[in-house]
């Protein structure tokens, strides 16, 4: 149902009003959390490298539905359609690895950190996109254009959506090394998820510094975003997917 929903959103925008369009990504918002609860609520959870992909679009997506109500002119971008699509499909294919004994009880709050963290990011780079976009559409007028929403609003929500990516993955590691140092006394492992996350987090401070000291913005900072989300795409959703589907541990 989630993917023939995302289907009729790109064939309704096409044929009808702005309002029905916005209307059918909320209900196929509403139909992707209900899949994606059916898994990770279930007993006991499942979880993986495409349930986490499929979480991250599904933040996106919220914050891009909430964002046409705003600015009505806006359209379902059929990229963030396909994600949308292709994130469920995953899900459904690889479902994850039940997860029968926590090492933890707060390791949920970890979890539910970095998902969080990879949503923002993710909203982050749509807007970066988005914001590229804008700027093609001033040099050339030929290309359809959303000059109504000035670009400065959008390099701001971008920065933002970064900002807040980067605490909650901050806090995203923090939490990672209590749980392993702390509750399971078995000290920070260097692995490829840690050692990916801390460049990624790396990257995003670089980011950050270059913006407030030395003002980065455009080609410049959308270069070095891209850089810290392809590496955080490759801490969590990379590993599991070399482990669930390479070598199918």
């Amino acid at each position: 149902m989630t993917v023939l929903g995302y289907g009729a959103v790109a064939v309704i925008q096409r044929h009808s009003s702005g309002r029905m369009t916005r209307n059918g990504l909320a209900l196929v918002w509403v139909l992707h959390g209900l899949t994606l609860a059916s898994s990770l609520f279930a007993d006991p959870p499942s979880f993986g490298f495409a349930p986490a992909l499929s979480v991250t679009a599904w933040l996106a997506l919220l914050v891009y539905a909430i964002e046409s109500h705003i600015y009505p002119q806006l359209k379902a971008k059929p990229a963030l359609l396909l994600l949308g699509t292709v994130s469920v499909v995953l899900a459904l294919c690889f479902p994850g690895v039940a997860q029968l004994a926590l090492t933890s009880p707060w390791l949920p709050l970890h979890w539910a950190l970095g998902i969080a963290a990879y949503g923002l990011i993710a909203a982050a780079v749509v807007h970066a996109w988005w914001m590229g976009r804008a700027e093609q559409s001033m040099r050339h007028i030929s290309v359809p254009s959303e000059t109504s929403i000035p670009l400065l609003a959008i390099e701001r929500l971008t920065f933002r959506f970064v900002t807040a990516g980067f605490v909650l993955l901050s806090a995203t590691l923090g939490a990672g090394w209590w749980f392993a140092d702390v509750w399971a006394a078995k000290g920070w492992l260097w692995d490829h998820k840690t050692v990916f996350s801390a460049l990624s987090w790396l990257v995003f401070a670089v980011l950050l510094l270059g913006r407030w000291r030395w003002g980065w913005r455009g080609r410049m900072a959308k270069r070095v975003l891209y850089l810290g989300s392809g590496l955080l795409l490759l801490a969590y959703v990379g590993s599991r997917f070399v482990l669930e589907v390479l070598l199918r541990r």
